[in-house]
């Protein structure tokens, strides 16, 4: 299992990609489709048309991985929000929890943090 700190960021693609794509074309699609920075080091996770596939790119100071998990198990696949524009962020246990292929993890997605009440 490959995991990552807690303090990483983990941006996930919410629209299908072309899984042909190799490293360099989802440098251009984070670069330019997610108006992220790929060189950063957080991690970029990618949908396959088929849910039982996703890709992960990361940048780790000294090189560029791609890394891409199939579930074998019959019946396999991944629990995705739905398709639409743009990305989410996740945490580092929502990952996780997302490459065992467990559903839990989207219904403890982060809440929007309360706005401060004016005191007299």
């Amino acid at each position: 299992m490959i995991s990552f700190g807690s303090d990483v960021r983990v941006f996930v693609a919410t629209q299908p990609i072309d899984f042909r794509k190799g490293v360099h074309g989802l440098i251009g699609l984070v670069a330019e489709g997610l108006n992220g920075a790929p060189y950063s080091g957080d991690v970029f996770v990618f949908r396959s048309k088929r849910p039982d596939r996703l890709k992960i790119l990361v940048f780790d100071g000294t090189g560029m991985w791609l890394m891409t998990k199939w579930l074998e198990l019959e019946g396999g696949r991944f629990a995705w929000p739905p398709i639409r524009e743009g990305k989410m962020m996740l945490s580092a246990t929502q990952l996780a929890m997302l490459l065992d292929g467990l559903s839990e993890w989207l219904k403890i997605a982060p809440r929007p943090a309360a706005r401060p009440i004016k005191t007299a």
